[in-house]
Formats: structure tokens, C-alpha cells, sequence
């Protein structure tokens, strides 16, 4: 049986499903290892709130908190996001192989080099009789308050 079921797989998904958290993690992928607050400095929000996505980071294993004194850093680690791409790289394969068939198919079709269209195509005399209609115009309202009685 097939297992779809995979909690360390949901967390990372799930973790890398935020904005905010996907910019942490490339801001960390650009330097080793940050402080909380190198971390935190460009964003917008609180630092309590950038603390709850990095419970989140660390929770799914995307990045480990090291304490030295009073500085928290974060480093990046990289085996759940390997677990993910393993599981999007099969998706791939599966496009491609459908991508190749489609271009096999594209390529042993003749195509005639310019579509040939009668002269009195339905749709264009339709598309005229529509607009014809519209050129007409709309009806003038009546100015705006009680209606005249009769």
C-alpha cells in the first residue's frame, strides 16, 4: 500500500507555505548562521512574531537555534528540504515525460502553413449583426426624482 501519509514531509510544506518564513530561510541561505535579530531586522513585524515562524522553521527541522550567551543564531539545515524535493522531483519527471510526448506529437503533425477561411465566415457576420445592434445606442432615463403621474 501506498503511503501518503508522511508528518515530517506536511511540517515542511506546511512551514514553507508562509512568505515571511520562505524569506527567512533564503535570507539565511545567503550566510551561514544569523542572530534572531540580524534575522529579524528587515521585516515589517514584530519580533515575537518572527519568533513564532521560527518555532515553526525549527519545529519542521528547517533550522537550528544555537545559543551563545545571550545571542540566539539560526542556521539552515538542509535534510527536510532534500526530503521535499525528492517528493517534487517525481512530479517532475512525470511533467517532463507528458512535456516530451506532447513535443513528439507536435513535431510528426503536418500543419498547413496558413488556416484557409471562407470569405463569408459565420462568425464574422455575427459579430457584425452584434455590433450593429449596440451602435443603435441606449435609451435616455428620465431625470432622476418622483415620476410624473399620468
Amino acid at each position: 500500500m501506498v503511503k501518503y501519509k508522511d508528518e515530517a514531509l506536511d511540517r515542511t510544506f506546511a512551514a514553507l507555505s508562509d512568505p515571511t518564513r520562505r524569506a527567512l530561510l533564503a535570507r539565511l541561505g545567503e550566510r551561514e548562521a544569523l542572530s534572531v535579530s540580524e534575522l529579524a531586522a528587515p521585516f515589517p513585524v514584530s519580533l515575537p512574531a518572527i519568533m513564532k515562524h521560527l518555532d515553526v522553521l525549527t519545529d519542521a527541522g528547517l533550522i537550528v537555534r544555537e545559543k551563545t550567551g545571550r545571542t540566539v543564531s539560526c542556521r539552515l539545515t538542509a535534510q527536510p528540504m532534500e526530503q521535499a524535493m525528492n517528493w517534487l522531483n517525481r512530479y517532475a519527471q512525470f511533467w517532463s515525460d507528458k512535456f516530451d510526448r506532447l513535443a513528439a506529437f507536435v513535431e510528426e503533425e503536418t500543419w498547413p502553413t496558413q488556416p484557409s477561411t471562407p470569405p463569408n465566415d459565420q462568425r464574422n457576420v455575427q459579430a457584425s449583426r452584434s455590433r450593429a445592434g449596440f451602435a443603435r445606442g441606449r435609451k435616455k432615463s428620465s431625470p432622476p426624482g418622483r415620476k410624473p403621474s399620468s
